[in-house]
């Protein structure tokens, strides 16, 4: 069993859902973008957490300011998590022309998160959003009822983790899980 303390020490809460002595490997769901949630599960803890981001001054002439990565808290946490047989799936980034604004944010937080991931030599698949909702979410949800979906079927599944802004990191991590990857 991996040491909790240092885990602890950076803010993140473990939730022990059954005794097992059996290392098993360690599933890690990240929703990507500045405002989504990561997510992971072993089958034994789990657990998830708002992506680390941070405000800065846009880059642009106009005025204003944008939302990045979190990049050093966010290895840190994943150096302290990470086990030798951790798996990570990450959401393909929505790109749409017609919503140019998210469409870079989603890209920029993805190349973030990829460079974190690809120095820690963590495995990583992406996965899009329809794929792993199938499996977890009811059929014929849809737009703003996928958010009180996804809060509603993490909350059943962990019963003690907090899902804000939703559950779709942990969501993802029990996908992995469940696939086997």
């Amino acid at each position: 069993m991996r040491s909790l303390s240092k885990i602890e020490n950076l803010g993140i809460e473990m939730k022990r859902v059954k005794r097992n002595t059996i290392q098993n490997k360690l599933y890690i769901g990240i929703d990507n973008g500045v405002s989504g949630t990561i997510g992971w599960t072993d089958g034994v803890t789990y657990g998830q957490i708002k992506t680390p981001v941070f405000k800065q001054q846009n880059y642009t002439k106009a005025k204003g300011n944008i939302s990045r990565i979190d990049h050093c808290y966010l290895m840190n946490w994943l150096k302290h998590l990470k086990t030798n047989s951790t798996f990570v799936v990450i959401e393909r980034p929505m790109v749409n022309p017609g919503r140019f604004k998210a469409s870079i944010s989603a890209v920029r937080a993805l190349e973030s998160t990829q460079l974190i991931l690809e120095t820690l030599s963590l495995p990583y698949q992406f996965v899009d959003s329809k794929e792993w909702q199938k499996e977890m979410l009811a059929k014929g949800i849809k737009g703003d009822e996928l958010k009180k979906a996804s809060i509603q079927v993490a909350k059943r599944l962990f019963p003690t983790v907090e899902c804000k802004p939703d559950g779709d990191g942990i969501l993802m991590a029990e996908w992995a899980r469940r696939s086997r990857f």
